[in-house]
């Protein structure tokens, strides 16, 4: 769950790794002790809705991000009091949205929210069994679940947003004014705390990728469509699935490909499968992968669940040397400065990003990325560098450097206006809580010994 200054201020670069540690599988985790949880316990009220000390040790491993900082009993007592606190006033404020009643929240306005969020979160993964079996880990009955309470939080983080905005339309929540000397306050007490400015790095990149003989394709056509003729005879769709698709991340789940809504995979992928009434199989779809068998298994406003079994058609070492001679091809053209969007029409696998304007930091690449990059500046183009898949076939990647940036300290120049737009908004926030905190019983619970450990 996110804080409401987080939902409010929308995190700015020195506390980002805030939102990220949350879109994670340990929604609930519990860490910290050994055998059965302690029976649960009640430490704060908001109106009639009670805070339990479990939801507190959710807030708490969220604000440690995985780490376990030296603290005596006195500060684990004043993290886990921080921690209530902001579910205190999280409810607060929801409890105060559902007596607008022109505040509604639905699960369409937060869809993209949580597909994104999921997809952060499944990506971790090397494959669906694998992204299933942590949820199970965690309490969660299948992805299904996972999804409803990355709804839940979403909706209610929504709730919050729109309340605010409703305020600051009908002018209760007022900017306060921040004074030089509070902004530099500010800035020196949380200097030390904050991170470094990572090294980062944003580029524009070609992938060229092996392309299999006319006579691979045709092979691995007729194999899909011997498939489809035996699943058409009754052979249940995931069996098939678990023997024969090429898929790696959803071979062993019979091909699930979870939810999904329009978009989010290739065109001529999405077409068909959009097209699908549930239970029927489709015939051979060809994608940039190969080929596919696709069956939907459930339907929904906007998206669908969805099955399929991939044929992928053989790549030779021949096809990987030729490819990486029109790797070689586009990056002599590429220096010799014909235009990007033509390198990408003649050279491109579209399966892959064409790179990003927004910068990445070099150590969150991966390593041949980092090793391409060392010591490009502005404007320097890679030369190709091979990437292996799944099956260990390579593709051929060029990258163009567009900006390029030191690791450093953050400077008060570079941070002043978001600390200053944080402060404002954490002023006026404030003053609105406590008012909304006369309107709304609160109560702390939290006793001078802590109900267990916190880690």
């Amino acid at each position: 769950m996110r804080t409401w200054r987080q939902v409010v201020l929308a995190a700015s670069v020195l506390w980002a790794g805030a939102a990220s540690a949350q879109d994670s599988v340990a929604v609930r985790d519990t860490t910290g002790w050994q055998g059965e949880l302690p029976v649960d316990r009640v430490v704060g009220i908001v109106g009639k809705t009670p805070i339990l000390w479990s939801d507190v040790l959710i807030a708490v491993q969220a604000r440690l991000r995985g780490q376990r900082p030296a603290m005596d009993a006195g500060q684990q007592r004043q993290f886990a009091l921080d921690a209530l606190n902001q579910l205190l006033n999280d409810e607060v404020f929801v409890q105060k949205a559902k007596t607008d009643t022109t505040i509604k929240v639905t699960d369409a306005d937060v869809n993209d929210q949580v597909d994104q969020a999921f997809k952060r979160v499944r990506d971790q993964f090397r494959s669906e069994g694998e992204f299933r079996e942590a949820l199970k880990r965690e309490a969660f009955a299948s992805t299904d679940d996972y999804r409803k309470k990355l709804f839940e939080d979403a909706k209610r983080q929504e709730t919050q947003l729109k309340l605010f905005q409703k305020l600051k339309s009908d002018g209760r929540l007022l900017p306060a004014v921040v004074n030089d000397a509070e902004l530099t306050e500010a800035f020196d007490r949380q200097r030390a705390n904050l991170p470094r400015k990572p090294a980062t790095v944003a580029f524009r990149q070609l992938a060229v990728a092996p392309q299999p003989k006319p006579s691979a394709r045709d092979s691995a056509l007729r194999k899909a469509a011997r498939l489809a003729q035996e699943i058409d005879a009754g052979t249940p769709f995931e069996t098939v699935a678990k023997r024969e698709s090429e898929d790696e991340g959803s071979r062993d789940v019979g091909g699930d490909l979870g939810w999904n809504r329009r978009g989010r995979m290739v065109p001529e992928f999405d077409r068909v499968m959009f097209q699908l009434n549930p239970g029927i199989t489709s015939f051979p779809v060809e994608t940039v992968f190969g080929f596919h068998l696709i069956r939907v298994d459930r339907v929904q406003p906007g998206e669908v669940k969805a099955r399929h079994v991939l044929i992928r058609p053989k790549i030779d070492s021949a096809d990987v040397a030729l490819a990486k001679a029109r790797a070689d091809s586009a990056y002599a053209r590429w220096v010799a400065g014909s235009p990007f969007d033509s390198l990408v029409t003649a050279f491109h696998d579209n399966s892959e990003d064409r790179g990003s304007i927004q910068p990445f930091e070099r150590e969150q690449l991966p390593p041949s990325y980092q090793q391409a990059l060392a010591g490009k500046a502005k404007g320097d183009i890679t030369p190709p560098f091979a990437v292996p898949d799944r099956r260990g076939i390579p593709k051929f990647f060029i990258l163009q450097v567009i900006s390029a940036s030191d690791a450093g300290e953050y400077t008060m120049d570079e941070v002043k206006d978001r600390l200053r737009e944080q402060l404002s908004q954490e002023k006026s926030i404030g003053r609105l809580l406590e008012l909304l905190k006369k309107e709304i019983y609160v109560a702390v619970l939290l006793g001078p010994e802590l109900p267990t450990p916190i880690f």
